[in-house]
């Protein structure tokens, strides 16, 4: 009774299989022989269409990839099934590899593991033969696969130290799964640069969420784990012209958080070197949205603590800004002076190196206006008894760029730094700063004598007038001194204490 009702159901359209996946036709070829069989296939495709009808964003994966296709043996050698059943056999593999299996249980015979890791090593090998085919179905397989393995949540133990290791001493630690790990990150790296992967099928899975994901993965202590990201990011980035916002976005908000609100994260330095291949990229002219991450999180990056772990990194980023707009070169500087060390030197050298590089390339109209800050700080920097700080700014006069933008603005540069340069050339406790100092001073005569001695002459008058008010605010004292004593002298008789004479004599 059941088969006559079936046999009078209306038959499914053409149009409407050309809907269908890969895996569903072949449910319409295994279900001609048995009506049985037919009518659970005609609800695996009515699920089928209603999928691509919604497009769900999050990554889409059926309950069964092997679902309408040719069950194979997972256990058996690419080399020896037909060439029709190796994509079947590719989704078998990657079903038996969806069985997580944890390194440290013991409950989990070495046997297992081993399989699983032959079965990776397989999938390895024959997806980089290039002999691989990825419909839909192993697509969906492959993201499936390494979700399982891979997206995990680490110890709270990994998120207690500092932000990629803010003491550089501190020795790496390595994630003891690593062997089973690399293998996982290996497929999909060679999945993701598959010359023939169809991006527009492939995007459905390697989603929004997907790569929320992986981004959550260079919280990794696992150096080695975080370059295989970087990696794989990159090359998401660059197949998928889609999600290039969301990246973008999704690895601005990691540095807001690190920036304002934790100061501990390990992957930053990966993150600005994924980064940097993509400033290079930016097309002229740059747009605002790129700006904005320059002077909102690039900036920024130079305030936490932590900043040695990722400054080569950092300033590769602010560099490749500034070659592209040099107009830029003034935000940088102006965003360096508001993030300027004061108490920590080894920042300060890093910070004087990145600025160097910056003044390199930057015009004279833009160096005009941030040239009294701008030399204020360097100034400071000159009269730092940090002696490393001292000499570093003194090495600035040895760029020749960085001396013919001083050399055309000596009117203004020449009276902020001679008193300091004065200074430290007669008295600095260095004896390769006090020798750097009078180079330094030397360069200054030779560059305009006249306004140095004008400089001199001032520096002069400066110091008398200060020499003045102290000798003013002694004799003032001392009549103070004075009066306080001859008064109760002269009447022989000691006064009773006026609290609030006391009050306004303070």
């Amino acid at each position: 009774m059941l088969k006559q009702i079936l046999r009078k159901l209306p038959r499914k359209s053409q149009r409407s299989n050309s809907l269908d996946s890969a895996g569903t036709d072949s449910d319409d070829r295994t279900s001609n022989s048995d009506d049985g069989v037919q009518c659970t296939n005609f609800g695996n495709k009515i699920s089928s269409r209603l999928r691509v009808v919604k497009r769900v964003s999050s990554a889409v994966f059926p309950a069964s990839i092997m679902a309408g296709s040719e069950a194979v043996e997972p256990n058996l050698a690419f080399n020896n099934v037909s060439n029709p059943q190796k994509p079947n056999l590719f989704i078998s593999k990657l079903n038996l590899c969806c069985q997580v299996s944890n390194s440290s249980d013991p409950d989990k015979t070495i046997a297992e593991q081993d399989l699983k890791r032959q079965t990776l090593i397989e999938l390895v090998d024959f997806v980089s033969s290039g002999s691989a085919k990825f419909n839909e179905p192993a697509i969906a397989a492959v993201c499936k696969m390494c979700a399982l393995n891979l997206f995990r949540v680490f110890p709270p133990k990994y998120r207690s130290n500092t932000a990629g290791g803010e003491a550089g001493d501190e020795e790496p630690m390595f994630d003891p799964s690593w062997s089973y790990l690399q293998l996982l990150y290996d497929l999909l790296l060679r999945f993701i640069g598959y010359s023939s992967l169809d991006a527009k099928v492939a995007k459905k899975y390697l989603d929004h969420s997907f790569i929320l994901r992986l981004l959550d993965l260079f919280e990794s202590e696992d150096p080695r784990e975080r370059d295989c990201l970087k990696t794989i990011l990159h090359g998401i980035y660059g197949k998928f012209t889609v999600h290039r916002p969301f990246v973008r976005k999704a690895v601005s908000n990691i540095i807001y958080s690190f920036v304002y609100e934790t100061e501990k994260h390990n992957g930053i330095a990966e993150l600005l070197e994924i980064f940097g291949s993509i400033i290079s990229g930016f097309a002229l002219p740059l747009k605002e949205e790129h700006k904005m991450f320059l002077s909102r999180a690039l900036i920024p990056l130079h305030k936490p603590k932590s900043m040695g772990a990722y400054h080569q990194q950092l300033t590769y980023c602010v560099v490749q800004f500034v070659d592209k707009d040099p107009k830029l070169a003034t935000t940088v500087i102006t965003g360096l002076l508001k993030y300027w060390p004061v108490t920590n030197s080894q920042k300060e050298l890093m910070f004087i190196s990145e600025l160097e590089e910056i003044l390199e390339m930057t015009s004279m109209a833009d160096f005009q206006k941030i040239t009294i800050p701008l030399f204020r700080r360097i100034a400071r920097c000159l009269n730092s008894f940090h002696y490393q700080v001292a000499e570093r700014v003194h090495m600035l006069w040895n760029n020749e760029r960085i001396l013919n933008l001083i050399r055309h603005n000596r009117q203004v540069i020449f009276p902020l730094i001679f008193p300091v340069v004065e200074r430290n050339s007669q008295n600095h406790w260095n004896q390769t700063v006090l020798n750097l100092t009078r180079n330094t001073r030397k360069m200054l005569f030779e560059m305009d004598e006249e306004l140095v001695l004008a400089c001199e002459r001032k520096l002069e008058e400066e110091n008398s007038q200060i020499i003045e008010a102290a000798e003013k605010r002694i004799l003032t004292w001392e009549r103070l001194e004075t009066a306080a004593g001859v008064k109760p002298a002269a009447a022989n008789i000691v006064p009773p204490v006026d609290p609030t004479a006391c009050t306004v004599a303070c």
